[in-house]
């Protein structure tokens, strides 16, 4: 291994960063962690029709949502495109590269012979001895890498194994248009050699373009990068992973309230496990991951398994912690920036305290602002078709004693001294503790269900449960 692992993640900022970019980029950064190297970022943005700052910012925003942090600036592969071009020239200096000077209608003429024949369309190398005088005048040619025409080129994989391919089928493929342009073949691994790159994890997608990269190192006397080409997610179904699946914008998961630690986890176990672990901290991952351990299969994305695992981290996590991230992720939630709105020190006191009965409840952020609203509701509540089921002229008459016993607490307003007044009022009366406990519910929060409804009370304070109970029996 050399003296410093050196990963990469190399986006083409053509739209958001998806679900699949961001586990390529948490498998690049768990192996630098795992080997104290570190994780540099490339934006390929040679394509210019496609590539625009917002996607470049889109795809910043999220790794830094995710916490996957970048080591020095994000390069650009456009602005590199004179020292891809040097690369080019400098390989048909060595003899192992040189111009070629097809016109689009003869390139098409050989893809249809070569059909007509039963086989791929393969450049057939028409150029590749000819001297560069016989050249047509005023024409730019293209250069086209001397591909090995007999034997194989091996890809050692660290997760696909040893592939083979033969080299026959490689082709002299282009290294630099006619229009002095590099392609995304050569551009990376110019790229890769020059930022000193030692392992290169990517989507298995590329693994042909291994191969012709492999040339390229070769012809240049260039060290190979250890490769890992990493299986596609998956939908459920099986089919390769569509927006319908869930191949949404990470920012996408970030507005459906999921914790970034937990979709990190999750991504982690798509492809990856240590033992029977599902849960695992950041800490976990770093110290666990190692690439040689990833599966070969494709791995299979589920929004019921990422969404329980979300509940679990937010219930692991400290109230203090959960409060931090809740506030700084309500302006991207459903209903989060009407809550931001009306955040003051008090109401931010009782969310604190309404936390640890909240996160039971709630698998998601958006589940907790749910939860919450009750907090931030203004009297006469708005009550939901299920609490206002609970709230019959029976339940009224009820309410009216809880009022009156809950009027009647002295010293300290806790949830023990509600719960101590309640319990007396309900065994007074003959009642069932849940007889009172659900319509007291509905009353104070406008749903059928909460947090406990003695914690609700506290929360809430003496005045305001009060109040809220008055509302519903006048």
């Amino acid at each position: 291994m050399p003296d410093k692992v050196v990963t990469r993640f190399a986006p083409s900022p053509t739209g958001f960063l998806h679900i699949g970019g961001a586990r390529t980029a948490l498998f690049n950064w768990l192996y630098a962690k795992h080997t104290s190297g570190i994780m540099l970022l490339r934006i390929e943005d040679t394509d210019r029709e496609r590539s625009t700052d917002a996607a470049t910012a889109a795809i910043l925003d999220g790794l830094s949502w995710l916490g996957l942090t970048w080591d020095g600036e994000p390069v650009s592969q456009f602005e590199r495109a004179p020292r891809h071009r040097e690369v080019a020239e400098e390989l048909v200096r060595m003899g192992k590269a040189y111009y070629s000077y097809e016109t689009p209608a003869e390139l098409e003429a050989m893809r249809e012979a070569a059909r007509a024949k039963g086989l791929p369309p393969r450049y057939n190398g028409q150029w590749r001895d000819r001297a560069p005088s016989e050249a047509p005048a005023g024409v730019k040619g293209a250069i086209r890498i001397k591909a090995p025409t007999e034997g194989e080129t091996v890809v050692h994989d660290r997760v696909q194994g040893e592939v083979r391919f033969p080299n026959k089928d490689l082709d002299d493929f282009i290294i630099l248009r006619s229009d002095g342009n590099p392609t995304y073949m050569h551009a990376v691994v110019v790229d890769d050699h020059d930022m000193g790159v030692t392992h290169i994890i990517r989507g298995d997608d590329h693994l042909t373009n291994a191969a012709r990269q492999t040339v390229i190192y070769h012809a240049m006397g260039w060290d190979v990068p250890s490769m890992s080409h990493i299986p596609l997610i998956h939908g459920a179904d099986g089919a390769k992973l569509s927006k319908r699946h869930g191949a949404l914008g990470v920012e996408a998961y970030r507005a459906m309230g999921y914790l970034p630690e937990a979709l990190l986890n999750y991504l982690a176990r798509l492809g990856w496990s240590h033992g029977d672990d599902e849960i695992m901290s950041i800490k976990d991952m770093i110290s666990w991951f190692d690439i040689g351990d990833v599966n070969k299969g494709a791995a299979r994305f589920d929004f019921a398994k990422l969404e329980a695992l979300n509940g679990v981290h937010m219930r692991r996590m400290s109230d203090a912690e959960l409060f931090e991230i809740f506030i700084a992720t309500l302006p991207y939630l459903e209903g989060g920036p009407a809550m931001a709105a009306r955040l003051d020190d008090r109401n931010k006191a009782q969310l604190l305290a309404a936390l640890p009965g909240l996160k039971e409840r709630a698998k998601t952020l958006v589940e907790l602002v749910d939860g919450a609203a009750f907090l931030f509701a203004t009297r006469p509540l708005p009550i939901d078709d299920k609490a206002a089921l609970l709230l019959n002229d029976d339940a009224r008459k009820i309410l009216r004693g809880a009022h009156e016993a809950l009027s009647a607490v002295s010293g300290d307003w806790t949830a023990a001294a509600a719960e101590s007044a309640i319990r007396d009022y309900a065994q007074a009366g003959g009642h069932k503790l849940g007889a009172v406990a659900q319509p007291l519910r509905a009353a104070l929060t406008g749903k059928s269900t909460s947090p406990g409804v003695f914690d609700v009370l506290a929360v809430l304070g003496r005045e305001e449960s009060l109040a809220r109970i008055s509302d519903q029996i006048d």
